[in-house]
């Protein structure tokens, strides 16, 4: 008895020391596609789109976020828009909390939220989810923010951030380059989240944030087939969602998501550091507006293509990103001929290279996996990318056709950056870790578990099916739907304790 007393004393002290400083997640989910298929060129032209929208000027427990979303650019909305969906998940605003579902926009800062007093504001989605709208009045706990907070002083202040002398409050105004955007007033209120112990064990958290509560959206933003309640930034920024609940030490600096490649689509979204062996990592460019990494090399079936290295060299209009907002991906000319070439010549004997609508693509008859070489794109400090024929091509055309597959990356002339989209990023753990900064990932089945760090009570814990890494000990763990005995019993093995002496 006096053994399990100790057990028990012994549980309750994890517990309650987990649940201070688990980690809130977001999961991803798919959001109603149907299976309508789109061209390259189309592809092609909803990343410029998107390209132009990139903010030319970015605002200065674990929460794992349900994502929902296809990875499938090839999948459109119920109404047949010609738009492929893209990751988005839900956030909780308010008191009491209203849900909103939120674009997952990694090229951007601020989290900003359709204001109920909006005009030019869609009031339908052809993306199949009920829109709402954020109403002050009817939030006990918002307060607007007024000239006098730090986000509007001079020190802060920014292009998207003003406060004009007919108004004392703090506004914004985003612009994008293609003419779409969106202006309103900073809103505080109260964020909630999930920190989660376990599949059975949710604790309710919440910490107040500052917001955007959009009341004019223009060009893209207003179009009904495209339609979203908003944006959430995961940009480095002050104002960004990530950097907020780290300064008030409820997260750590640090974001990873795992995109689903194949199914349903979504996958898990972070605040925290997904643990993985695998994952390897390159740093950060310094002081760029975006998550930019040094791209050196790039070899196909382990051999290095001849690139001038200055292709990759990061400046005001060159430098290779990484962005979840980005369908495909995207080499400039430099790296993007050498690369088509050397795979061109390696499946000749088993694919028919064929030119499809200006792209360069393949008749194959057999598995892409049995003809199509392996790639890696080698990065600053010895990490390495590698990429499976899924990572690179693209099918085209209806099912019912002869399989024919494209190269997904697109050429980008006359300079320009280097994009590594969705295309890309699917089917691998991405860590963002803004501490250090620096990126790391590895190839991941993201309908799998996850691994979360849990070494401070900054630290949260996710999700997936719950899988969660200690404390103190820095140990590796996992909770299944256990009875309080076995879950008892499974953490003293776990602690080499099974010979404790009373």
């Amino acid at each position: 008895m006096l053994l399990l007393w100790r057990f028990l004393i012994l549980a309750a002290s994890l517990l309650t020391m987990s649940v201070v400083s688990c980690a809130t997640f977001l999961p991803l989910h798919r959001a109603f596609p149907l299976n309508h298929t789109l061209e390259l060129d189309q592809l092609r032209a909803r990343d410029r789109v998107r390209h132009a929208r990139l903010l030319q000027d970015v605002v200065g427990g674990v929460v794992d976020f349900s994502v929902r979303g296809s990875p499938d650019p090839y999948l459109i909305g119920i109404d047949g828009s010609s738009t492929p969906l893209l990751y988005f998940t839900k956030v909780k605003l308010g008191s009491p909390p209203r849900e909103f579902n939120v674009q997952i926009d990694t090229g951007s800062d601020v989290l900003w939220v359709t204001c109920s007093s909006c005009s030019n504001c869609p009031q339908s989605s052809g993306l199949g989810v009920q829109l709402n709208y954020f109403d002050t009045a009817s939030s006990s706990t918002a307060g607007l923010v007024p000239c006098s907070h730090p986000i509007c002083t001079s020190e802060m202040q920014t292009a998207a951030t003003e406060c004009s002398p007919q108004s004392t409050l703090c506004s914004y105004s985003f612009q994008y380059g293609d003419g779409s955007g969106t202006t309103g007033f900073y809103v505080s209120d109260t964020f909630y989240f999930d920190a989660v112990l376990g599949e059975s064990l949710i604790s309710n958290s919440s910490a107040v944030i500052v917001f955007g509560c959009s009341t004019f959206q223009s060009g893209d933003l207003a179009k009904t087939d495209k339609a979203i309640d908003g944006i959430l930034g995961f940009g480095q920024g002050d104002l960004s969602v990530i950097s907020q609940l780290s300064s008030h030490g409820v997260t750590p600096r640090v974001f990873s998501h795992c995109l689903k490649g194949e199914g349903n689509g979504g996958g898990i979204l972070v605040l925290g550091e997904i643990l993985e062996p695998g994952i390897v990592y390159s740093p950060l460019v310094p002081s760029q507006p975006h998550y930019n990494l040094n791209l050196q090399s790039i070899a196909v079936n382990g051999q290095l293509l001849s690139i001038d290295p200055a292709a990759f060299v990061t400046s005001s209009n060159r430098g290779t990103i990484v962005d979840s907002g980005t369908t495909l991906a995207y080499l400039v000319q430099e790296a993007y001929d050498p690369f088509v070439s050397a795979v061109t010549a390696m499946v000749q004997p088993y694919a028919t290279p064929t030119i499809y609508r200006g792209d360069q693509c393949y008749r194959v008859s057999n598995s892409i996996s049995e003809v199509f070489p392996p790639v890696s794109l080698n990065f600053a400090g010895g990490a390495s990318m590698l990429l499976k024929p899924e990572d690179y091509l693209i099918r085209v055309g209806y099912p019912d056709e002869a399989p024919l597959w494209c190269i997904g990356f697109q050429k980008v002339q006359g300079g320009g950056l280097t994009i590594l989209g969705d295309l890309i990023l699917k089917d691998k753990i991405f860590v963002y870790d803004l501490a250090h900064q620096r990126i790391g990932w590895a190839n991941y089945d993201c309908s799998l578990s996850v691994n979360v760090s849990v070494t401070s009570s900054k630290d949260f814990i996710n999700a997936g099916q719950m899988s969660v890494s200690g404390s103190s000990s820095d140990m590796l763990f996992k909770l299944f739907p256990l009875s309080i005995i076995a879950l008892l019993m499974h953490i003293l093995a776990l602690m080499n304790l099974q010979n404790f002496v009373i």
